[in-house]
């Protein structure tokens, strides 16, 4: 057994990107390998929590990339800290186990201020003229000085929006090996996002999505050949995939119809803004389900958004209560609904009904503005120069339960693993990392 184990969270891996995909390969040709269903919801900021936890998010409090909360009529969206974790995650238990044990925590959304010994996410500063400038959050506090003088500021606007492309992953990469070579963490977790960008934008099986997964073969090479140096060749591997990209050729718009039911208000402020405390019902949408959160529970609206989303095109379930059990959302956080989409279609998070009264943010990389996640800030209009306002332009989408193969990941480790014979549940990724250090 080694002595470290990095661990990369890549979405978008699908088990058919592995014939492409040498370098990767070549890190499990003696262990092993096995199908991995993620949770519902099969996005970001829940499946990376169910992966470091191994609870289900009615345990863990992670229901979506983002949260509502209802006293104060406001939305957090991809902001929140570690703190918002309810359970203990790998290392946390590995400290428990062993104060000796150092884990570093490369980019996943909710590092911050976690009990990592070793932590580096994107925390760009937000100026009072509105501005952004390049920053991380890290720990140490000075490690981010040392990361920019030798490879300069992380590229923001690589990470996210219509210039998403390798080099931020690659920053990530090679960030997070410099810490190797410095640290020596008994557990490095490290998220490679690039494999989500051209599968949304174009779609999963399209050229531009190949060439990423090749693009990111390329860096797995590298940095398997520098994390080999900056741990004398004594570290093993475990890659797992966050979910699966599959086609969409249909957009739901839950906040549209709402609104024509009567539950949902706005108030015209530079645009249409949506009106969070005089609404009677309204839904942050989150790919390709959403939380619908009703005030005060009202049994009425409740039933009339169960009929009136019962038969809604694109919708699979409506789950309304107790229903939300199902897949462990029955959670104070989770909306009193909760919207899941068909396998081929998203949702939208769009309440204006023409668009020349869409807010401004509407057409800008905003994702915190945003009261759901937007995955057209990948697209750019050239004649406006903007962020188009057409939704049907997204050609892949996540999130909806993995229940056909075309959902499901992969899970590799660079050793013979017992608990990948079968097909591997997402929660169950933390009990086998304990095991291994």
């Amino acid at each position: 057994m080694s002595n470290s184990l990095v661990f990369l969270s890549i979405p978008g891996l699908r088990a058919a990107d592995l014939s492409r995909m040498p370098s990767l390969s070549a890190l499990a040709s003696s262990g092993s390998r096995a199908t991995l269903v993620p949770s519902f919801p099969c996005v970001t900021w829940p499946v990376q929590t169910t992966m470091l936890t191994g609870r289900l998010p009615n345990e863990h409090g992670v229901v979506s990339n983002g949260f509502y909360s209802r006293k104060r009529h406001e939305v957090e969206m991809w902001t929140a800290g570690n703190e918002v974790i309810q359970s203990p995650q790998i290392w946390d238990l590995l400290h428990q186990r062993d104060k000796n044990i150092q884990s570093a925590v490369w980019f996943p959304m909710l590092s911050k201020r976690c009990g990592a010994r070793y932590v580096c996410m994107p925390a760009p500063v937000h100026n009072p003229d509105g501005s952004e400038s390049l920053w991380c959050y890290t720990k140490p506090a000075e490690l981010y000085g040392e990361l920019l003088g030798q490879l300069g500021h992380f590229p923001l606007q690589n990470f996210w929006g219509p210039m998403a492309n390798i080099q931020s992953s690659e920053w990530i990469a090679r960030s997070a090996c410099l810490a190797a070579g410095r640290y020596h963490p008994q557990f490095f977790y490290i998220y490679i996002p690039h494999l989500d960008y051209a599968a949304q934008k174009e779609g999963p099986d399209s050229p531009a999505a190949a060439e990423a997964v090749g693009q990111l073969d390329a860096l797995i090479g590298e940095l398997t050949r520098e994390m080999a140096l900056a741990f004398n060749g004594d570290v093993s591997w475990m890659v797992a995939s966050e979910y699966a990209i599959v086609p969409v050729n249909h957009v739901s718009y839950p906040n549209r119809i709402l609104r024509e039911l009567g539950l949902l208000e706005v108030r015209v402020s530079e645009g249409e803004q949506l009106d969070l405390e005089r609404s009677r019902a309204w839904s942050l949408v989150d790919h390709q389900f959403s939380h619908l959160f009703v005030r005060d529970a009202d049994t009425t609206v409740l039933q009339r958004i169960q009929s009136a989303f019962k038969s809604e095109p694109g919708i699979a379930e409506v789950l309304v209560g107790d229903q939300r059990s199902k897949y462990g959302m029955d959670h104070w956080r989770s909306g009193e609904v909760i919207l899941i989409s068909e396998p081929e279609s998203w949702q939208a998070y769009y309440w204006w009904m023409k668009d020349e009264n869409a807010p401004p943010y509407a057409r800008t990389v905003d994702i915190h503005s945003k009261p759901g996640y937007d995955p057209v800030e990948l697209c750019f209009d050239p004649v406006t120069k903007s962020i188009p306002l057409d939704a049907t332009l997204v050609r892949g989408s996540h999130g909806a339960p993995a229940v056909e193969s075309a959902q499901q990941g992969v899970v590799l480790t660079s050793w013979d693993e017992p608990a990948l014979e079968n097909s591997l549940r997402d929660k169950d990724i933390a009990s086998i990392v304990m095991n291994r250090i």
